[in-house]
């Protein structure tokens, strides 16, 4: 009998990856999502005959008990949050509503109704903050310095307290930064990798805009923050295998997910408009109004753990992963103005 993922923040872009993951091993897939359009959404369309959906949220424990008793489901992936660490200085209390007391609810309903159900809890490396420990894993000290980081610790403080007091299955990734083509656009790889794709194609004003209402490219310009910020960026659909492995594995524990490799956004720069023939030097400008009120520092994932007992190892190179997403916004901007143009000679 084939088994039941229930899938929170299946929308996203972990939440689709992970979803065709689970369709691929027969699993029974069922979102819980927040309202009749989210089936749609472009991230799980294709795959909207091959996935049931409960409607409701994890601010409502009445709506995940609904879920709960209706999926009956094995496995619990909690991938739902307000996934914007920069937005959550301006939305702090929707923030840990939904990061920190959403997976709350979620493992305590699970408590009540169904204990034998595994859980994987999307933990996150913003919660390692300011640290000055290099590379990090499991047992590095968390410091979190934005509203984000603090709700996702919580969230992960919870499901260890719930795993020892109640015995219960929860795993948690500490995944570190995780990109792909279905990556939102506020986030800034996209923003990169778009701009680059918009300028190769002459797009001086782009139809995209950012945080502040303005477009993303201006006047054949790219407006970031601070350039020097180091990452470990990874590809999201190696990430949600490691996700998987995780409530496969004989005991619920928690793993870091990421390559070991730190880049700049310099680099991505470099990358994604060489990708296309341009110099991003020409391109790219800093903008204080861009950068964090406190920024993390840097960050770098020691994955021992999940190599020695998942037997998991990224795939997709850094590279690989930067011109793949200009491929993909080339794609689309490309078939924007083929649309357009059709639409004029008409």
């Amino acid at each position: 009998m084939a088994r039941t993922a229930l899938m929170t923040g299946i929308t996203g872009q972990d939440g689709s990856y992970l979803a065709e993951l689970l369709v691929q091993k027969k699993y029974r897939v069922v979102g819980l999502v927040r309202n009749s359009t989210a089936s749609q959404s472009r991230n799980i369309a294709h795959l909207h005959n091959q996935i049931d959906f409960i409607f409701g949220n994890l601010n409502d424990s009445a709506s995940i008990y609904t879920a709960i008793q209706k999926a009956q489901p094995d496995e619990i992936y909690n991938l739902a949050s307000q996934s914007y660490p920069s937005h959550s200085w301006e939305l702090s209390l929707e923030t840990a509503e939904v990061n920190g007391l959403g997976a709350h609810r979620l493992f305590d309903v699970v408590r009540q109704l169904k204990p034998d159900c595994k859980i994987y809890q999307a933990s996150s490396s913003e919660m390692y903050g300011d640290t000055n420990v290099f590379p990090q894993n499991e047992s590095t000290p968390f410091n979190p310095i934005n509203p984000y980081a603090a709700a996702k610790l919580y969230a992960h403080n919870i499901a260890k307290i719930y795993r020892k007091s109640y015995n219960m299955f929860i795993s948690c990734g500490i995944l570190f930064n995780h990109e792909s083509p279905k990556r939102p656009p506020h986030f800034v790889c996209q923003k990169i990798t778009y701009a680059a794709a918009c300028l190769k194609l002459g797009i001086e004003n782009s139809p995209l805009f950012n945080e502040y209402g303005e477009p993303l490219v201006k006047n054949n310009q790219l407006t970031l923050g601070n350039l020097d910020i180091k990452r470990d960026w990874g590809f999201a659909g190696d990430y949600v295998e490691a996700m998987w492995l995780m409530l496969q594995h004989k005991t619920p524990e928690d793993f870091v997910i990421g390559t070991g490799q730190m880049h700049s956004l310099r680099e991505i720069c470099e990358i994604a408009f060489s990708h296309v023939g341009l110099n991003w030097k020409n391109y790219i400008k800093s903008d204080p109004r861009f950068i964090r009120p406190t920024e993390t520092n840097t960050t770098v994932a020691d994955a021992a753990k999940a190599k020695q007992l998942l037997n998991w190892t990224p795939k997709v190179t850094f590279s690989e992963l930067i011109k793949t997403m200009v491929d993909s916004h080339l794609i689309h901007l490309k078939s924007q103005v083929t649309h357009v143009q059709s639409v004029i000679s008409e």
